[in-house]
């Protein structure tokens, strides 16, 4: 028989006195906060979903796992980088782990498989995955994309190549998936929609190992704009030039990301960037975050925009649950969007009406430093929305991009 001492007769009176005192919800609030992580640990796109969850991680641990007084449990679940296994993951995480907050997935296609599940199931989903429509024509109210859209860093290259570089025929070639087609369509409607022009577009493989055949589709043009993931720039980029090919490149956020950049040798030298955030931002909130992963991660972890986009991301949930006092629901779905932040690493971040980031886009451009390649930003374009210069209202009236659209001028 298990002996009741004084004490612990006294402690358990007072807690029962609290129970009947106290609304169920402040109880159910007292619970440590879930919050699942839809990320890639196997296959080609492995070392970005890496990236992303050590910046979620590293910004948790830093506040020891406590956000707006409340314990946060982080839950990683490895989506194997398609979408049948981000689909599964994510009813995992809803209906076995119970979570409160979704972050992620990673991939354009994984998000395109989950975002309806999600949001039947009334899941707050704060998303990475550039897939545009989600913050687009098929928005929903649970849904916030912190991140990026596959074409919203897209739409300042355009505007640099045509008015800083005076180049107006470009060649494309990207992944044959949504996240390729979906950053050609912003480059190419910004750059069409000045003086510029598309000569041809390219799509190869994710897996894609040899790109000499598509090289050799490449003349008649100034400039070659490559919007490849993974290690699939390293690839393209050295092929490239070994075959001769001497035409200014351009490319977009995971064409010379930090993590990868350094991967260069000479060949990479002048290759033109667009991205969310850049490790040469000179800023406090930049060194603070660079503290973080390298006293969590150690001094040689890679640093990128993946690990910054999710790192900030831990800052909007943040600010999002002292809105809310720390509850989770609808509540917070509601009150993300209204989170607007001045002193993340990447700069201010706000959201639009319909729940995707405004961000600062940082135009670089790779050159040797200390015998090694890395970015240095020439120009900082800022509160970039996912409709670029498009008026809105306009924008949502025509197709999404795609494959095929904007078709190629005859």
């Amino acid at each position: 028989m298990r002996r009741l001492t004084r004490r612990k007769f006294l402690a358990g009176a007072a807690m029962t006195t609290s129970a009947l005192a106290l609304p169920m919800p402040v109880i159910a609030q007292n619970a440590p906060l879930k919050v699942g992580l839809l990320t890639i640990k196997t296959g080609p796109l492995a070392a970005g979903g890496t990236h992303a969850e050590e910046g979620l991680s590293a910004f948790l641990k830093d506040k020891d796992f406590t956000l707006a007084g409340r314990k946060i449990d982080l839950i990683v679940a490895d989506t194997g980088g398609n979408p049948a296994g981000a689909k599964t993951k994510a009813q995992e995480l809803v209906e076995r782990d119970h979570v409160d907050i979704v972050v992620g997935p990673f991939a354009a296609f994984e998000l395109l498989a989950t975002v309806d599940y999600l949001a039947q199931n009334k899941m707050p989903t704060l998303a990475f995955a550039g897939a545009e429509d989600v913050t687009q024509r098929r928005g929903n109210p649970y849904l916030t994309r912190t991140s990026y859209t596959s074409a919203q860093c897209l739409y300042p290259l355009a505007d640099y190549v045509l008015n800083d570089m005076k180049l107006k025929r470009a060649i494309t070639i990207g992944d044959d998936f949504a996240f390729g087609y979906e950053q050609i369509g912003g480059f190419q409607r910004v750059f069409e929609g000045g003086d510029g022009r598309i000569v041809k577009k390219l799509w190869s493989p994710l897996n894609t190992a040899d790109y000499a055949s598509y090289i050799a589709q490449i003349s008649d043009c100034d400039v070659v704009c490559e919007v490849l993931a993974g290690s699939n720039p390293l690839k393209f980029t050295k092929q490239a030039r070994s075959l001769g090919m001497t035409l200014p490149l351009v490319g977009g956020s995971t064409v010379a990301d930090d993590t990868i950049v350094g991967g260069f040798g000479d060949e990479a030298a002048g290759l033109i960037n667009t991205n969310p955030y850049s490790l040469d931002n000179d800023t406090e909130a930049n060194r603070r975050f660079l503290a973080a992963m390298r006293k969590n991660f150690g001094n040689d972890v890679h640093i990128g925009h993946y690990a910054a986009c999710f790192y900030a991301t831990g800052m909007v949930i943040e600010a999002a649950l002292v809105k809310t006092g720390g509850k989770a629901g609808d509540l917070f779905a509601n009150t993300v969007r209204n989170v607007s932040l001045t002193d993340t690493p990447r700069g201010p971040l706000s959201f639009d009406d319909h729940g995707n980031a405004v961000i600062d886009v940082f135009l670089r451009r790779v050159e040797k430093q200390d015998d090694k390649m890395a970015n240095k930003t020439l120009k900082v374009y800022h509160k970039i929305s996912q409709f670029g210069p498009s008026d809105p209202a306009w924008f949502l009236q025509q197709p999404v991009f795609s494959r095929d659209y904007p078709p190629l001028r005859s």
